[in-house]
């Protein structure tokens, strides 16, 4: 009982070793699984196979009752078999259970024994190598005592190292700032010292400019200078900067004094000679000018390079370059103002009646002069000066001041347009933008970009000044040309004698061609040429181009320039000569005017030519000759168009009035909304009116009413008989429309059949007699056959209309007897008599 309970605890305690809320003993995954193995493995141990199945067989037989190992199962009489042989208890008979479990408790004991042997042996094994273990940690704790030691040691050491290096560092330190200290202040006292030196220098009576240590010496006072203007807070600062100043000024004063001396003397040498020559103008005065300074040159070029590059940093060295500049300037106008003066003289004299030629040469002169002038200049300074255009332009405004007396006395506009062309094209366009361009082509490739001048500059200045001045007299000219000569023209006979000339002209032609000489007719009558605005090519004035006209083998004699009018040719050769030499919004004012004159000197032409020939040749010489501006203003790409400003006074007017007005008198005094003071002061102000007139508009308008005109004219000479009668037929309609009596046309005594027969017929002759000669006129004036069909088409239209309306009339009011008698011409009749015109 008592082995019972104790096994009983010994569970329950083993089974809180894994109790699931409070477990003593807690095992992982892997040990739970391992005992489970072991579980397993111990329920399925099989019999030892060393042990004999014969004594098991004879313990059973011998020592065991049967009752007691009846229930035992095999495997275990096997195990006791074999325990019984282990504790030598073969020969014993268990007879009771104490006896058993006596047996059963040595077995138990034998075998912990025998479980345990193994590790009692590792055990004792890992002691051995604990105790090894434990001396061997010893040994490395008294080392680690030893190296502590040696680091406290090293320590001490390198703390004393580090300090005495520290120590040393500081002293180099010191060192170096002294050094650095000294060096500082020996190359600032460098800068004092020199003083001295550079003064003995400039004192020398042996210094020259041109010697080998000048620009040195410059150079080290120029460096004095900026560094002691650098650092005002030194305590000598006013005194040695003024004796540097000193300084600089006796260098300055050398180089100037060198400078103006060496152009200066070679002034006087030049103009010595030339007075020797006594021949100011001669072939080699010019070659002097420019020889002798540019060998001298290269005497003053390196110190005026030492000046220039200096002039930006200090102002005194900017002073100096200017009076350089202002002697070099001086030296070269004393030189080449005599001279060029007597050669614009000499010009003046050799071309004094061709402006033109005169104009040229002394602008070819002037670019001339102006580049030699920048050339040389070049040689001496390697900076540009506004001084030399300066210079420049005084030398050419002796040329303005000869020209312009000129100038402004010429009256023809050929002249005047050609010096507008030779100024503007040949100097301004071909010498200044074309040299303008090779200039900043060459100092590109140089490198010299600070050379980038208007080499002609002061010459463009004059030609512009000179150009606009030829303009204003130009347009001067034209306004008086368009008053006297346009529209003030006085036409001679044979500028009127039309159609007389035009069929003279014709006959010549026609002769011409008929002999086979139609080159020799055309030489004869030799077109005179407009220039295109556009182009260079030449536009012959009667031309299809130039009128839009269907091509010809022969020219007409209408289109002949010639055979235009006066006024019509001078306003074309007027526009085409100021399309080029004037500014556009000037042209497109003087266009206007010019054509507006010409239009009314046409329209004064027309009305001379109709009273004193017909009114269709007044007509058609209208409207070929409108013909003729519309076409030829059309290369002129530019607008013909003005704005005029006008003052409208109409506001002011009607306030005035109702002042006036008897009305407003008895209120006159009350200040209210109607007063009339009020009214005209807030109201009356006059209106600033804007309008554009359109010259080209104007033609085209001239033109439409001109051919309207002809067109109602000859419908009313063909056929103003048939419209009288329609005319008082359509007033009985009316008159009987209106509750009148009804009526009979045929009863009417103007409206007999016999009567409109003679009505009829009249109109049949005028037209088949007066229609050739209209054609004849109009081809005469015309000259082309798309031209005449146009102008032609309305009046054979209304020819056309008035018969169907006369045809429609005649078959509502008509019997068949009637309309026998009448016999009006069919309509396949009146077509082919007007097919004439086709």
């Amino acid at each position: 009982m008592m082995m019972g309970s104790e096994e009983l605890e010994a569970r329950e305690r083993l089974a809180l070793w894994e109790h699931r809320s409070e477990p003593l003993a807690p095992l992982t995954e892997r040990q739970a699984d391992s005992v489970l193995e072991m579980k397993a493995a111990a329920e399925e141990l099989p019999v030892p196979a060393e042990l004999p199945i014969e004594d098991l067989c004879g313990l059973t037989s011998r020592s065991l009752t049967v009752p007691l190992f009846a229930a035992v199962p095999q495997s275990t009489e096997g195990i006791l078999l074999q325990g019984f042989t282990t504790l030598g208890m073969e020969d014993d008979r268990i007879e009771t259970a104490q006896q058993f479990f006596s047996w059963f408790a040595q077995l138990q004991t034998q075998m912990d024994q025998d479980e345990g042997a193994e590790y009692r042996e590792m055990r004792e094994y890992l002691s051995g190598f604990q105790e090894q273990c434990n001396c061997i940690l010893n040994d490395v704790n008294i080392a680690l005592q030893h190296l502590e030691s040696l680091q406290k040691q090293f320590l001490f050491v390198s703390t004393k190292t580090g300090t005495l290096h520290e120590a040393c560092e500081q002293l180099l330190k010191e060192q170096s700032e002294l050094v650095d200290l000294a060096e500082n202040i020996q190359h600032k006292l460098s800068y004092f010292n020199d003083l001295e030196n550079i003064n003995t220098k400039l004192n020398s009576p042996t210094l020259s400019v041109n010697s080998e240590g000048f620009i040195p010496m410059l150079a080290k006072l120029d460096d004095c200078i900026s560094y002691i203007s650098s650092h005002p807070n030194f305590k000598d600062y006013p005194v040695y900067m003024a004796k540097f100043k000193q300084c600089l000024t006796k260098a300055m004063h050398l180089m100037k004094t060198y400078t103006v001396n060496t152009m200066q003397n070679l002034t006087n040498q030049l103009i010595k000679r030339q007075d020797s020559s006594n021949s100011p103008n001669s072939d080699n005065a010019f070659t002097l000018f420019y020889v002798k300074f540019r060998a001298a040159a290269p005497k003053v070029r390196t110190l005026i390079e030492q000046i220039e590059q200096r002039s930006a940093k200090m102002p005194e060295y900017q002073q100096l370059l200017g009076e350089i500049h202002h002697c070099y300037l001086e030296q070269r106008e004393n030189l080449l103002s005599p001279s060029i003066t007597t050669t614009i003289t000499d010009l003046t004299s050799q071309n004094n009646r061709d402006h033109c030629a005169l104009v040229r040469s002394g602008c070819a002169f002037m670019v001339h002069v102006c580049q030699d002038e920048y050339q040389l200049y070049n040689e001496f300074f390697t900076k540009p000066t506004l001084k030399l255009d300066e210079l420049l332009e005084k030398l050419c405004l002796s040329l303005y001041d000869v020209l312009r007396p000129l100038i402004i006395h010429v009256v023809h506009l050929e002249t005047l347009s050609e010096l507008c062309g030779i100024l503007k094209n040949e100097m301004l366009e071909d010498h200044v933008q074309n040299n303008a361009f090779f200039w900043s082509w060459l100092l590109v490739n140089e490198m010299h970009s600070e050379l980038k001048v208007e080499h002609l500059g002061a010459f463009d200045a004059v030609v512009k000044q000179m150009l606009e001045d030829v303009q204003e007299r130009l347009v001067y000219r034209t306004h008086i040309y368009i008053q006297t000569d346009i529209l003030g023209y006085k036409p001679a006979p044979g500028d009127l004698a039309y159609p007389d000339k035009l069929e003279m002209m014709e006959q010549i032609a026609q002769s011409l061609k008929d002999e086979q000489k139609l080159n020799a007719a055309e030489a004869s009558f030799s077109d005179v040429h407009l220039e295109d605005p556009d182009s260079n090519n030449l536009i012959k004035s009667g031309s299809s181009e130039s009128l839009n006209l269907r091509p010809q083998n022969t020219i007409s004699p209408a289109d002949l320039h010639g055979m235009w009018y006066p006024t019509v040719r001078r306003t074309l050769v007027c526009l085409s000569k100021l399309y080029r030499c004037i500014d556009r919004a000037v042209f497109q004012g003087l266009s206007q005017e010019t054509l507006s004159a010409c239009v009314q000197s046409l329209l004064g032409a027309s009305d001379a030519i109709s009273k004193n020939k017909t009114q269709v040749d007044g007509q058609l010489f209208l409207i070929k000759h409108l013909l003729i501006l519309r076409e030829q203003i059309a290369p002129f790409h530019t607008e013909f168009t003005i704005k005029e400003i006008s003052l409208d006074l109409k506001r002011t007017r009607d306030a005035a009035f109702k002042i006036l007005h008897p009305r407003t008198v008895p209120g006159f005094f009350r200040l209210n909304s109607t007063n009339a003071i009020l009214e005209f002061l807030l109201q009356g102000t006059p209106e600033i009116k804007e309008h554009y007139i359109d010259s080209k508009k104007d033609v085209d308008r001239h033109l439409k009413a001109s051919c309207e005109q002809f067109i109602q004219q000859q419908s009313k000479i063909f056929v103003e008989q048939l419209e009288d009668f329609m005319s008082k037929v359509n007033a009985l309609q009316t008159m009987a429309s209106q509750g009148g009596p009804k009526y009979s046309l045929s009863e009417q005594p103007w409206a007999q059949p016999v009567k409109i027969n003679d009505l009829l017929s009249s109109t049949y002759k005028i037209i088949k007699n007066k229609l050739p000669l209209t054609l004849r006129s109009m081809s005469l004036y015309l000259a082309n056959k798309d031209t005449e069909f146009i102008l032609f088409k309305p009046v054979r239209n209304n020819i056309q209309q008035v018969f169907q309306k006369i045809h429609m009339l005649l078959k509502e009011e008509f019997s068949s007897e009637d309309l026998q008698i009448i016999a009006c011409p069919s309509m396949e009749q009146v077509n082919l008599l007007l097919s004439l015109s086709k």
